[in-house]
């Protein structure tokens, strides 16, 4: 079961969505604010699986309010407004619902932050321990499932990796590998000493990386310079290891 707030600052829309919550038996809800700066303290308070989020809302809007959170909750955005679909996106939520709302159309939304809030439970799973045999066993590539088949990809080659939703594209030197699974599951089956996170949406080769000009990391793609954000939380262990190799 997920626990659930909504946030809206429109009465209507609260009722609204509380009683298509209580029409399902996977969320819990734990409460309903009317705006981000309650919904803040909320957050402070219980233990919170998924947001119901508009976005239009005095004080903080729902994306500030996202970007503001270092370890956000599942997001769903409620909105009357399409323009801010692209937003939502490079923020990673689960879906973007525009109102007036369709209990179909949230019960699809409800479902695929089942599916991913699964996903992240039985990653944190604790996992067995290791033969030492095996773990001493250093591998140079990964094998992710793309376009119907098992692909091998070899670590050298893969220059940075991108995370789109509920997808991944690994960037190759001359080409890419889409595949179905979030950042986090990926990232945990990369050696730590070859790649490391740097943004919510990027992971970076270590010997890929060119140069570090202000906020962003330089990787060469395609003989080309590509630039690559450094987002706040990331930035501090990524310093770490470029002052340990800097002259």
């Amino acid at each position: 079961m997920m626990n659930a707030i909504i946030v809206d600052d429109e009465p209507l829309a609260l009722d609204v969505l509380e009683t298509y919550v209580g029409k399902l038996d996977s969320i819990n809800l734990v409460g309903r604010c009317q705006n981000a700066l309650e919904a803040l303290e909320l957050l402070k308070k219980e233990s919170v699986d998924l947001i119901f989020l508009d976005i239009q809302m005095p004080q903080l809007t729902g994306i500030d309010f996202v970007k503001s959170l270092s370890n956000p909750p599942l997001v769903i955005f409620t909105t009357a407004y399409p323009n801010y679909a692209l937003e939502g996106f490079e923020l990673n939520v689960i879906d973007y619902l525009l109102k007036p709302i369709a209990f179909d159309r949230f019960m699809k939304a409800v479902n695929k932050a089942s599916d991913q809030l699964e996903l992240l439970r039985k990653e944190a799973a604790p996992v067995a321990a290791t033969p030492a045999a095996e773990s001493s066993e250093q591998k140079d590539f990964i094998f992710v499932k793309s376009d119907k088949k098992l692909i091998k990809i070899k670590y050298d080659d893969i220059i940075y990796i991108e995370g789109l939703k509920d997808y991944v594209i690994i960037r190759l030197a001359e080409s890419r590998v889409i595949t179905l699974q979030t950042m986090k599951s990926l990232e945990t089956k990369l050696p730590l000493d070859k790649f490391k996170r740097i943004h919510r949406s990027y992971i970076v080769g270590l010997d890929k990386i060119n140069a570090i000009v202000g906020n962003m990391v330089e990787v060469i793609e395609k003989k080309a310079p590509k630039h690559i954000p450094i987002g706040k939380n990331y930035r501090e262990e990524l310093l770490e290891i470029v002052n340990k190799n800097r002259l």
